[in-house]
């Protein structure tokens, strides 16, 4: 089982996103608090892992379990356009903060995946929350791992649905990131309204992908 605090007896909370790489929609970010005691009675907890190395079907499984089990959790949608005009890094973060703002619980200390992190206070507040960034946190601490599997998740079933309304692009299998397919439907058909314009949609891309593929 990974890690279940950083630091014993305070209130933690986890933090990740899933779809900075895509070249189009939303980035969803999500903050999950988990209770350490509660965690060890729960046997899907014992699998629960950076959303990467888990398999569609168990990433699905487990995300009813952390939203029934979790003491608090939220997500958040960060559209393509706030990421244009902020940029992905900056998104990310923001993301992240505002899914700290919708839990029922304050925390008194943030993990967050990777390496990159602002000071945040919450509204009404006047001290920052002391946070603590984490290289492979999702794969290090279980509040994170499950922050990853939530927002994946719904990250995933929102590309879905974009599917249905663009099929020519394959979001349902490739959710947005750059595969050949995505750039020949958009060298084809050009951007949609969910495209990160700011992103490299540049077509020499499509190029060196068919290059690659014929080696």
């Amino acid at each position: 089982m990974l890690k279940t605090q950083m630091i014993a007896g305070l209130v933690e909370a986890g933090c990740d996103e899933a779809g900075r790489g895509p070249l189009a929609g939303s980035v969803f970010c999500a903050a999950v608090i988990l209770d350490p005691e509660r965690v060890k009675e729960v046997a899907e907890f014992e699998w629960l892992n950076d959303s990467k190395q888990l398999t569609e079907k168990q990433r699905y499984s487990l995300r009813p379990v952390i939203e029934r089990e979790a003491v608090s959790w939220a997500v958040i949608e960060v559209t393509a356009q706030e990421i244009d005009e902020r940029n992905i890094l900056q998104c990310s973060i923001l993301g992240m903060q505002r899914a700290l703002d919708r839990l029922s619980v304050r925390p008194q200390h943030i993990l967050v995946d990777g390496n990159k992190w602002k000071p945040y206070v919450p509204e009404g507040e006047l001290l920052e929350i002391p946070a603590d960034t984490v290289v492979h946190g999702d794969a290090t601490y279980l509040s994170i791992a499950a922050a990853s599997v939530l927002a994946k998740t719904y990250r995933d079933d929102y590309m879905l649905r974009l599917h249905e309304e663009y099929p020519l692009y394959g979001w349902a299998a490739n959710k947005g990131y750059p595969t050949a397919e995505h750039y020949a439907a958009l060298k084809k058909y050009g951007p949609t309204p969910y495209h990160r314009m700011t992103f490299n949609l540049k077509l020499e891309k499509l190029e060196k992908l068919e290059k690659l593929e014929k080696l």
